[in-house]
């Protein structure tokens, strides 16, 4: 019998972890040193049931220490993505004929080991990503809420005929099932290298697919630690194929191969614009079209009217733009704030900033350091861009450490079509423009070719109804900050620029990853 929705528990997020308790803060300060007594490993290809070790390997650093090797992961060649290709469309042939129940309950399975295992998940996060004890805490939280709700989601699905029955004709038997599309490549991003890989990827397995997973090179050892949980877990060979390599070599080869059905993408405008392109060609072979599924950042913004809590909107400014280093697509970047109290907030946003220390982020620093070079020398750039373009009010270069430390930024009387108003900086720089009032700050807010998220700060019904029908994007918070959704509550997704918005973590994603079919039966 076939496991129903109502078997289980309804949907709750994880809870946070209170690090202030002491219980707490030792059982991740052991985390940390099981991990540290684990870096510097060599990790393989996965392809079908086969574990491959490539002599060509990409390194991955500590960001906060570059002189630490977190690990060293197989680079596939197109030769290993062809094989890989190989394995998921044989492994699909019975995959897709594995009740939807069963699928779920290796999601299941799944997310109660990493439930039992949660700080040393996030201890990896810490090394490798850079982020405090709270960000990879969060992070951890929601690639277990990922596994819990796809899980119930795809039962749901499953449930379809039951709950959301057709309307009856006389002598016929109607119904639509939803079924798998095929193959996926799943190319998750750096900076929530566990969460929306897992997402990513539990949502296309869950529904029927099998997938290559090719992660983000910066943070690929959090990605091969998932799929070594997968496989413990007890999932088949072959659903997920591990096939780390250089998007030049293997994800444009992917991208294009006839034989990939959709690609699951999350990461810049510049790259999904690229898969979008490649996607499009029909290739020799070829029988449908594919489908993309795209997140591709935000340039995000926060507008503050003269009825607002200016204590809430300023913490909620500085805590959107500097979480994670501003190395969110959901990150504020930008605030707008109407003059009669622009002053006031932008100097406690000066007041707050002031108080982000820097620092290794395995000790728990506010600010870790940014993900690489290439982000570190790219934000410093944008940085001297702002000088020119804004006053300084804080922050403004390096900071101290051995790793990519940027003093967490802040601008004032910026312009709106200043370039960092305009462009992803994708790190602690946060730009403030002046309006006359709350509906130029929202002009001012929707001027962007960006549409992910945004918030309103405001205490006057009308101002806050107006905002909810003016500000355009795709996830509009009112008197709260821009970054923090949560999985079930607020469905992840943007306008623009910003992507297909695909609604992770919603009641609508899993239908991205199946087809719809109709069967009508006479009688």
């Amino acid at each position: 019998m076939a496991m129903k929705t109502t078997e289980f528990t309804p949907f709750m997020n994880e809870p946070f972890t209170d690090f202030s308790v002491p219980e707490n803060k030792a059982a991740m300060e052991a985390a940390l040193r099981k991990v540290k007594a684990e870096l510097g490993r060599d990790y393989p290809l996965w392809i079908g049931a086969d574990k491959v070790m490539t002599d060509n390997k990409t390194a991955s650093i500590h960001p906060g220490n570059v002189d630490e090797v977190i690990g060293r992961v197989s680079k596939a060649s197109r030769d290993h993505a062809e094989k890989a290709m190989n394995a998921a469309l044989a492994t699909f042939e019975t995959w897709k004929k594995v009740p939807a129940a069963t699928r779920a309950g290796y999601l299941f399975k799944a997310a109660r080991m990493m439930r039992e295992r949660k700080h040393e998940f996030s201890a990896w996060m810490i090394y490798e990503a850079g982020k405090n004890w709270a960000e990879a805490d969060a992070d951890t939280a929601e690639a277990i809420d990922f596994m819990e709700f796809y899980a119930r989601e795809m039962i749901r699905l499953n449930e379809t005929n039951t709950h959301r029955p057709l309307p009856k004709i006389a002598g016929e038997d109607n119904r639509v099932s939803y079924i798998p599309l095929g193959v996926g490549i799943v190319i998750p991003p750096w900076n929530f290298p566990l969460a929306i890989c897992v997402g990513m990827t539990t949502a296309s397995i869950v529904s029927g697919n099998t997938v290559l997973l090719k992660p983000a090179s910066v943070t690929p050892v959090i990605a091969h630690k998932f799929v070594e949980l997968m496989e413990e877990v007890g999932l088949p060979a072959g659903v997920i194929n591990f096939v780390p390599g250089s998007g030049a070599e293997i994800g444009d080869y992917l991208t294009s191969h006839p034989q990939t059905r959709f690609i699951s993408f999350t990461g810049s405008k510049e790259v999904g614009l690229r898969i979008s392109e490649l996607a499009a060609k029909t290739e020799k072979g070829q029988i449908w079209i594919k489908r993309l599924i795209a997140e591709m950042g935000g340039k995000d913004g926060i507008v503050v009217d003269e009825t607002a809590d200016l204590e809430a909107a300023a913490q909620a400014i500085v805590s959107s733009a500097f979480g994670f280093q501003g190395q969110k697509c959901s990150a504020g970047s930008r605030a707008f704030i109407v003059e009669s109290v622009y002053d006031h907030v932008v100097d406690r946003i000066r007041e707050l900033t002031e108080q982000w220390t820097v620092g290794l982020p395995e000790h728990n620093y506010p600010t870790g350091p940014v993900s690489d070079k290439g982000a570190y020398e790219k934000i410093l750039e944008y940085i001297e861009v702002g000088k020119k373009e804004g006053r300084l009010i804080v922050g403004g270069g390096k900071a101290e450490g051995n790793g990519y430390y940027i003093q967490p930024t802040v601008f004032a009387d910026v312009d709106g079509k200043a370039r960092i108003m305009q462009e992803e900086i994708f790190g602690p720089v946060l730009a403030i423009g002046k309006a006359r009032d709350y509906k130029e700050a929202i002009a001012l807010f929707n001027d962007t070719e960006f549409g992910l998220t945004g918030s309103f700060f405001s205490q006057d019904d009308d101002h806050i109804a107006n905002a909810l029908e003016e500000m355009h994007c795709g996830n509009l918070y009112v008197n709260r900050k821009c970054t923090g959704a949560l999985v079930g509550v607020h469905p992840f997704g943007g306008f623009n620029m910003s992507g297909t918005d695909s609604k992770a973590g919603g009641y609508d994603y899993l239908l991205l990853f199946t087809q719809a079919k109709l069967t009508s039966i006479k009688r």
